[in-house]
């Protein structure tokens, strides 16, 4: 069996280029998406509309008389992109677990970069939601430091540098509902006790499962269920206590950090 998880099924872009062959196939699959149950005026949601002559609009809403079209409303809305170039940038961000970068994506889809930048700024806009509920969990909670390591910086760059250990890079804390699949992460000024403890109750429900390492600042939160493994001593999992699910997303994102959003600045 193929390492990885090789069960997943997926379409290879050939079969997405068949399945978008022309400009207007790619846009009949979008209104199907956009209107499943018939065409909408996205500015008043009445479904009196026809269609127009207009070049970029081709529908019209009687009732509150504008031209639309499919775009108007969503990520791609004054884009005058064609729908195939943005169904198949779409596909190329989603089945990319680090994502791809402006550069590769102006390469691939035949768009100069500033025009791959702004697609790709779109689409990562379009999964953000302002879900605060709090989690109910099991949750995992971790933290981590991003940033380039000193020893890969220029002789300039070291001096500017301050202090020992990870203290010039930026720290992270995140915590994953294992039920949801959610994640969330903030950028945090330090790692201490009032700072890692006032994300955790920013985001777990009271009463939650809570799972961390053995740091000392995630000490002394009776309003959860708290069970900690003991990296120190290599202990990683304890039945259902362990952090590897933050710790995964941690990975996915240095890989990403380091290998497509890299600058030389």
């Amino acid at each position: 069996m193929a390492p990885g998880k090789s069960f997943r099924k997926g379409l290879t872009i050939i079969e997405i280029m068949d399945l978008f062959p022309t400009e207007a196939s790619a846009r009949e699959w979008v209104e199907r998406l956009v209107w499943p149950n018939g065409r909408v005026c996205p500015h008043c949601g009445s479904t009196d509309t026809t269609h127009a002559g207009h070049n970029n609009m081709p529908y019209w809403c009687g009732a509150c008389r504008s031209y639309f079209s499919v775009k108007t409303g969503t990520l791609m809305e004054k884009s005058p992109l064609p729908l195939r170039k943005w169904v198949l940038a779409i596909y190329l961000h989603m089945t990319s677990l680090k994502g791809v970068s402006s550069m590769k994506l102006h390469r691939d889809i035949g768009v100069t970069q500033k025009t791959a930048w702004f697609m790709l700024q779109r689409i990562r806009e379009a999964f953000r939601h302002d879900d605060n509920d709090p989690m109910d969990g099991p949750v995992e909670v971790d933290e981590t430091y991003v940033g380039g390591k000193r020893r890969n910086k220029s002789n300039a760059r070291r001096e500017q540098a301050t202090g020992r250990g990870a203290v010039d890079m930026a720290a992270v804390v995140g915590a994953k509902d294992r039920i949801r699949n959610e994640i969330r992460a903030e950028v945090v000024a330090d790692t201490t006790k009032p700072t890692l403890q006032g994300f955790v109750r920013a985001h777990a429900a009271s009463g939650a499962t809570l799972y961390t390492d053995e740091a000392a600042a995630y000490a002394g939160m009776p309003e959860f269920v708290h069970e900690a493994v003991n990296h120190g001593v290599s202990e990683y999992v304890r039945r259902q206590a362990h952090t590897n699910g933050i710790e995964s997303f941690w990975a996915a994102l240095k890989r990403a950090h380091k290998g497509v959003y890299h600058s030389s600045a």
